[in-house]
């Protein structure tokens, strides 16, 4: 996997518009967090479920924990709802067909109002004791797109 570099902190700030300390955490805060951040690193890369534990470990929000990455050079990896890859994978047998059929209203509802976002495919996942993953896949069977992550990725 390659580093992110330069010009890829260049390609999201054309797409994201993050201010730098987003939440306005104090210089103690993004010292420790750095740390964390570090302390968490695999290759050099950052999992998604591992920025989530760091954010609610240092009691802060996960958009600063991506930001802060950001800022690192590191690459967060490793998409709880697979977001990362350009081709989404949509894996056989996760959800069962009457799970599909129950699912994919609710996220035509969420598409329709513009809130297809990470935070609702997590919510409903929570809502129906199912893997965030597993509410992704639906989505990407039909094509649609989750937005609005909250590390700030796409």
């Amino acid at each position: 996997m390659r580093n992110f570099n330069e010009i890829d902190k260049k390609k999201k700030l054309s797409r994201i518009q993050l201010p730098e300390n987003p939440e306005g955490l104090t210089q103690e805060a993004l010292s420790q967090l750095e740390n964390m951040i570090k302390a968490s690193l695999r290759d050099d890369n950052l999992q998604c479920a591992t920025a989530f534990k760091i954010a609610k470990q240092a009691k802060v929000p996960k958009i600063a924990v991506g930001e802060l990455t950001d800022r690192l050079g590191f690459r967060i990896t490793n998409c709880q709802i697979g977001c990362f890859k350009v081709d989404k994978t949509v894996r056989d047998n996760v959800v069962q067909k009457k799970l599909v059929d129950e699912i994919t209203p609710m996220l035509e509802s969420l598409k329709q109002k513009d809130e297809l976002t990470c935070v609702k495919v997590f919510e409903l996942a929570l809502q129906l004791k199912l893997t965030p993953m597993a509410i992704a896949d639906v989505a990407n069977l039909r094509n649609w797109k989750i937005h609005h992550c909250q590390l700030g990725c796409f």
